[in-house]
């Protein structure tokens, strides 16, 4: 009966312990979907899974180009144009880039000449930039520009 009795009040004590903790979650956290921007604290990434994607456009004057994009273990994403060899854009130079980058994507539009960047942050938001594609190989000078408003959160992520 005496461990009965010790069983029970040690349900309770984990009982209490959990609705406490239900009363002391902020109402953000309670929204039930993660939001933009959280990654931006003061806490370190990493260490983050190394993930790469490339496109290559076949058509006009990016024909035999490649586009990759990769991250490394702080969760920082690159951007590497071949027609640049050896120059790896880090991303944070474009626009409301996430910081802890857990996976990417990588697409090129014949109609428009479109790059678009995808990248999935720490926090289950996913990230897209549509940067406009020329003649002129990226650079960390002209890709913020080539990239318009930056990278803008998509709505309703499921993950």
């Amino acid at each position: 009966m005496r461990k009965l009795a010790w069983a029970t009040r040690g349900i309770s004590a984990a009982t209490g312990a959990l609705l406490l903790g239900a009363l002391v979650v902020p109402s953000a956290a309670a929204s039930g979907g993660p939001t933009p921007e959280p990654e931006h604290g003061k806490k370190k990434c990493g260490p983050v899974a190394r993930h790469v994607a490339s496109a290559a456009p076949d058509f006009g004057s990016l024909r035999g180009t490649v586009f990759r994009l990769t991250t490394d273990r702080d969760g920082h994403a690159f951007l590497n144009d071949s027609r640049n060899q050896g120059v790896w854009i880090d991303l944070k130079v474009v626009p409301n880039t996430p910081k802890c980058v857990v996976d990417v994507a990588a697409s090129v539009e014949e109609s428009f000449g479109t790059l678009t960047l995808t990248l999935l942050s720490k926090s289950g938001v996913i990230y897209e930039a549509r940067c406009t594609t020329g003649a002129t190989a990226y650079s960390p000078t002209n890709l913020p520009g080539a990239c318009g408003t930056g990278f803008q959160a998509l709505q309703a992520t499921p993950v």
